[in-house]
């Protein structure tokens, strides 16, 4: 089973910012979501992570006494020149050419195109071996990463387009599950999101 975590709160996402390759730490709450997502979590075989501060922390976090692998093809899309803006600010034209363009890319940043591609080929290789990596018996493979990628994920294992990731609302410290059955990759879950500990 590939099990997919959205990391924890960070501040730029409780600010409501559009944060990218930007490297912002987990707030106070995101450090919760991620605890509680260890909790749920396991028998696990391997741990990957996204290369950024919040991943890699929520990796740290969830406690599963595997050592993480950083794989970059997990990182989130770079926003370019919209990194870093308020959600709202963002211009309604540069909405509608993303919402109808998977090719679109904001200027010194990545299309949901490439996003697709590189996470493709990450799934593909986790799922390549009938006797291990996401299809082994041994474990599950629990990739911590970001909303975009994520939601790349799911469109590969629904063999949908990119434009897909727009009708998808994923929460910070949820969990997404694929696994493999007759014919190829299955989506078993979407954005789980584990209750809080008690007395939290």
């Amino acid at each position: 089973m590939l099990v997919l975590a959205r990391h924890g709160e960070a501040t730029a996402n409780a600010a409501g910012l559009l944060v990218g390759r930007s490297d912002v730490e987990l707030t106070e709450n995101g450090h919760r979501q991620a605890v509680a997502l260890g909790r749920v979590l396991g028998p696990v075989s391997a741990l990957v992570t996204s290369p950024l501060r919040r991943a890699t922390d929520t990796a740290t976090a969830l406690g599963l006494g595997v050592p993480a692998v950083v794989d970059r093809r997990w990182i989130e899309v770079d926003y370019g020149e919209l990194e870093g803006r308020p959600l709202g600010e963002v211009p309604a034209e540069v909405w509608r050419r993303w919402h109808g363009d998977p090719a679109f890319r904001p200027d010194g940043g990545e299309s949901l195109a490439e996003v697709a591609q590189r996470v493709g080929d990450a799934c593909a290789q986790l799922f390549a071996d009938p006797g291990s990596g996401a299809r082994s018996a041994g474990g599950d493979v629990v990739v911590v990463s970001h909303v975009s990628p994520i939601k790349a994920a799911v469109a590969w294992a629904l063999g949908a387009d990119e434009a897909t990731a727009w009708r998808l609302h994923l929460s910070t410290g949820s969990i997404t599950r694929i696994g493999w059955g007759a014919t190829g990759p299955l989506l078993e879950t979407f954005n789980e999101v584990p209750a809080p500990a008690p007395g939290r």
